[in-house]
């Protein structure tokens, strides 16, 4: 898009990757807590693409959605990587989920049900579904966390900031892989519609839950049980 002299139509461009940028952020929200705004997130985007739009050479024979994607993402990141957003206590009952989960599946030969995994934590149903609401699901493949430390570092340096914690190249090791796969063919059925839904297909919380019919939240608490299932799992790997 360009302009009646020849240059390039920012205020068009930037129109016309505005849903882009939503996209992104709606689809970071399910790894965030409910702390986050989207909006927030949406605001920072906007930045990474204007600057996306400065940095851009075609000659870099990149597709411009591909370097904005890249510059969106880094510069929400960046953000959430100054306001370290989860907090001491989330971390902890993120791990106390998982824990317990271990605990049941080790104790009953299967994933345990909502209602197994909130009485071994010793909390009612409904108190175990707000806290999945509130520390959320990490992202999947990020693993490293699993062989280090939790208290001198970050959540997003442990989970994002690491560059040898690309997902792809932590997906290059075959065992991981195969570990992986098993473990997520082992989650309850409708917990698998999630995580496909959501990592092959691209879908975001809300979408999910249109094609669902439930709320946008309980979406949410289905996708972080899910993580702390598989994260449960491969910390055995």
């Amino acid at each position: 898009m360009y302009t009646a002299k020849g240059q390039l139509d920012r205020n068009a461009l930037i129109k016309q990757y505005q849903p882009l940028v939503r996209r992104l952020a709606h689809h970071m929200m399910a790894k965030l807590p409910a702390s986050v705004e989207v909006d927030d997130l949406i605001q920072v985007g906007l930045i990474g693409l204007s600057d996306a739009l400065t940095r851009y050479e075609a000659s870099q024979g990149v597709q411009f959605e591909t370097f904005a994607t890249q510059r969106i993402r880094g510069a929400m990141l960046d953000e959430l990587r100054e306001n370290d957003w989860m907090s001491r206590g989330s971390r902890k009952s993120q791990k106390d989920i998982e824990v317990a989960m271990r605990r049941l599946e080790h104790r009953l030969g299967r994933s345990p049900a909502e209602s197994e995994i909130a009485a071994e934590l010793g909390i009612s149903l409904v108190d175990y579904q707000s806290l999945l609401g509130k520390v959320r699901g990490t992202q999947l493949v990020y693993l490293e966390d699993m062989s280090r430390g939790e208290d001198d570092d970050t959540f997003l340096d442990r989970h994002v900031a690491d560059s040898s914690a690309d997902p792809l190249n932590m997906l290059r090791d075959q065992r991981l892989r195969q570990s992986l796969v098993t473990a997520i063919k082992g989650l309850p059925e409708r917990e698998q519609y999630i995580m496909s839904m959501y990592y092959e297909q691209d879908m975001n919380l809300k979408e999910i839950a249109a094609v669902l019919d439930v709320t946008e939240s309980r979406i949410c608490q289905l996708h972080s049980q899910s993580i702390a299932r598989l994260r449960a799992k491969m910390r055995s790997h």
